[in-house]
């Protein structure tokens, strides 16, 4: 998961682009990159870290042009710990080629065989986003050999992309001199849209509040399997490029990763999450009965929604019984667990008034590692709560996420193997509900009758692909072990830079 954006204007793009990324911060708090073209030169600045940090007044004047993009980061496949792998990224050949994706290759390795033995490409990184963009370079190369590029080119190139990598991928990509490229994987598993302003300007970007934050009125989402083309003169050229495609989109984007303000393949995700406490409350009447709960409180922030219509349908009151330090980043998306689990106190503080003396039901969005929910039970216990009962959103998590989201090895998932007593056990709940898939999968696709499935494989371990082999899983643990460890050392250096300051 990551937030990306590019715009095609008649005036200069990089305050635009910045306060784009600042709508999609919640999308990766890893790393921020904006390039932008000016006289088909590119100029770019990224560097680990926040939006805000990593942008400088200085940097942003290094930004000239009408047109660019800009990504967030929030590293799934790769070094975490390295600067080199912040996007965009950039190849000289052909024309020059800057490229920011949403998502994870699930052949990448294969693909990066490919580019080496046959297309005689080099990559310097375990990005998959780099071995994602020399293949579009080398697409793009071999439908321009003995002509000018074009949108037809252009698309051409794309359907080969598409033929050859396979995961899941949201890209945009400016060519210099020509336009920018955006497309979506044949499945729709990671979000795009476009959306134009009155003055011309055309918006690509993750979620659809990056385009109402902007000023610019949301037009349609990129369909999976289509490329969508923007001249630097702002005219825009759209073709279906995959052979097959069907919408499958992440149910996880509307239960944890997008923002409650905006909408996805025509769902609002802020309708979704009032939908899941509807279903979420007939599993809780089922299991513990209301007159045994004093008071619903959510965990902040995404939980917010589903825990009103809960308390509503359940008849209790709905309080604010954790304050949430907005300056700490989202722990789910944090990079290493030493870090994560620091955080979780540092993120939230309890309320004790509201706790003292109750039984308390906390709702929260989903349960991945355990790991915030085990600490925010104890924190209740520690305000006074006389009993704790935990209700997710969603249903328990046991299989790994390879499209994208930081989940990508079992023994990570709290429940995975374990029944829901077991995990009960784990985080010291009095009781613990989770929502049902295919309640959950029910609420979510009334509000789009035209979604015949979600990707929903970290619950289900339905891959929507279908060629998500064990070997792949072990092989995707193996390198998220890589890298992890490099983060973790990268940490531990920190801190104990930290201790001798």
């Amino acid at each position: 998961m990551c937030g990306i954006v590019g715009v095609v204007s008649n005036a200069p793009v990089n305050q635009l682009i910045y306060d784009a990324l600042l709508l999609l911060q919640h999308r990766g708090q890893d790393a921020a990159g904006i390039v932008t073209q000016h006289e088909r030169k590119f100029f770019m600045h990224k560097a680990k870290g926040m939006v805000r940090d990593v942008f400088r007044t200085r940097n942003m004047r290094a930004l000239p042009g009408n047109s660019g993009l800009g990504q967030v980061r929030y590293p799934t496949a790769g070094d975490a710990s390295s600067e080199e792998e912040a996007q965009p990224f950039y190849v000289n050949a052909p024309f020059g080629i800057v490229l920011v994706h949403n998502g994870n290759l699930t052949n990448a390795h294969a693909q990066k065989a490919e580019l080496f033995n046959t297309d005689h490409r080099h990559t310097n990184t375990e990005s998959d986003s780099e071995v994602l963009l020399n293949v579009l370079a080398h697409e793009l190369e071999k439908a321009t050999r003995g002509t000018s590029l074009g949108a037809a080119e252009v698309f051409a190139a794309v359907a080969n992309v598409h033929r050859r990598v396979r995961g899941s991928y949201a890209v945009i990509a400016q060519i210099a001199g020509h336009g920018l490229l955006a497309f979506r994987d044949p499945f729709g598993i990671r979000p795009l849209c476009i959306g134009k302003s009155k003055d011309g300007t055309v918006m690509v970007a993750s979620e659809s509040v990056t385009l109402e934050g902007t000023g610019h009125v949301f037009e349609r989402d990129v369909a999976p399997g289509e490329a969508v083309f923007i001249t630097l003169d702002g005219q825009v050229h759209s073709q279906l490029c995959a052979e097959r495609s069907q919408l499958s989109p992440c149910i996880f984007e509307y239960v944890y990763l997008a923002r409650p303000d905006s909408v996805l393949d025509g769902i609002s995700v802020y309708q979704a999450r009032l939908n899941l406490g509807q279903t979420l409350a007939k599993r809780v009447i089922s299991m513990v009965p209301p007159n045994e709960i004093d008071v619903v409180i959510p965990i902040p922030e995404s939980s917010r929604p589903s825990a009103t219509e809960l308390a509503h349908l359940i008849g209790k009151p709905y309080r604010e019984g954790f304050v949430k330090n907005r300056y700490v980043g989202r722990t789910f998306i944090m990079p290493g667990q030493a870090v994560r689990t620091r955080s979780v106190r540092q993120k939230l503080n309890a309320i004790a008034s509201e706790f003292e003396g109750r039984n308390v039901l906390l709702v929260d969005d989903s349960i991945v590692r355990g790991t915030t929910c085990r600490e925010i039970v104890q924190m209740a216990r520690e305000a006074g709560a006389r009993k704790v009962y935990m209700a997710s959103a969603a249903p328990p998590v046991r299989f790994p996420n390879v499209y994208g989201i930081d989940m990508p090895t079992k023994e990570e998932l709290v429940a995975h193997g374990r029944t829901i007593e077991e995990v009960r056990q784990i985080i010291g709940a009095d009781a613990l509900i989770y929502q049902d898939v295919n309640a959950m999968k029910k609420a979510i696709g009334a509000l789009n009758t035209h979604i015949k499935d979600f990707d929903a494989s970290c619950f289900d371990g339905i891959y929507v692909t279908g060629d998500i082999t064990d070997s792949d899983i072990a092989r995707m643990k193996d390198q998220r072990v890589v890298s992890r460890a490099s983060d973790d050392d990268d940490v531990h250096q920190a801190q104990s830079n930290a201790a001798s300051a």
